[in-house]
């Protein structure tokens, strides 16, 4: 099955008037979004703010190794929908978090606890990575923080993840793929583009190359091995138009099915 992409300003509305609701429905008082500088996090703000008013909006910063233009970026976006954003350093807790979850890896690995001699999520097509585990506890950590924030203010966390990161698993469980609402779910990177300029995103936000911002030089489309003109292809006609590139495709959302499912609940009767 296959579709054109979508009229951004058709986008716009439906989503604008979709957030409102979930909203009302909820019965909370607004909306807490990460701003991490990219346009997934900017687009989400400019939606949130035109459908509640910047007012019920609050983007939250959460630097961890972070480059300096996350946050200038992230502010630039606040800034252009008139929301409040506020920043939570979380170097220094991250580290110390680290430090302790490191020492009690290595007292179990002097146990003989299976499973320390591949620090990797088992069946990843990326490969081994023993990096892993501390790139996936900043997300977390990010998550936690929004939580906190949502509850104290009775809001709604507004997740940024969008249909092409959600097809091949590109998120952290309970990271950023913990929220709330996802109102960019349905939609392929290039019409979040387009929904980008159509509100008002910083164009250097725009252009910006995305980036999970967990190391240093980290780049979604060099991570994943394929560019998101290829996926955003794949996922409205159901090929890249390579062979190679679709059969990777396939692999990654083959692997990643445990990351967008519910998690399996026993049942005894």
């Amino acid at each position: 099955m296959s579709r054109e992409l979508r009229n951004p300003e058709d986008a716009r509305d439906r989503l604008v008037d979709w957030i409102a609701d979930q909203v009302r429905q909820s019965a909370t008082e607004g909306v807490v979004f990460g701003l991490s500088g990219g346009v997934d996090s900017a687009v989400v703000c400019g939606l949130c703010a035109r459908a509640l008013g910047p007012a019920r909006c609050l983007g939250v910063i959460l630097p961890i190794e972070s480059e300096a233009d996350d946050a200038r970026l992230a502010r630039a976006a606040a800034e252009a929908f008139d929301v409040t954003a506020v920043e939570v350093a979380l170097g220094a807790p991250f580290e110390a978090l680290l430090a302790a979850l490191e020492a009690a890896s290595a007292a179990a690995a002097k146990r003989g606890i299976a499973g320390h001699e591949a620090a990797e999520v088992a069946g990843d097509p990326r490969g081994a990575r023993p990096d892993l585990p501390r790139m996936n506890l900043k997300p977390r950590l990010r998550m936690t923080s929004l939580y906190y924030f949502a509850n104290t203010l009775n809001r709604l966390v507004v997740g940024t993840g969008n249909a092409a990161e959600f097809a091949v698993g590109y998120f952290t469980k309970y990271g950023d793929g913990g929220a709330d609402v996802f109102p960019l779910g349905d939609l392929v990177k290039a019409e979040v583009w387009a929904l980008a300029r159509l509100l008002g995103v910083p164009e250097e936000i725009v252009r910006r190359a995305p980036s999970a911002g967990l190391v240093p030089g980290q780049t979604d489309e060099g991570e994943l091995g394929i560019a998101y003109e290829h996926l955003d292809a794949y996922l409205l006609s159901g090929t890249s138009g390579d062979a190679a590139t679709d059969a990777r495709i396939r692999t990654l959302v083959q692997a990643s099915g445990h990351k967008v499912a519910s998690p399996p609940v026993a049942r005894l009767d």
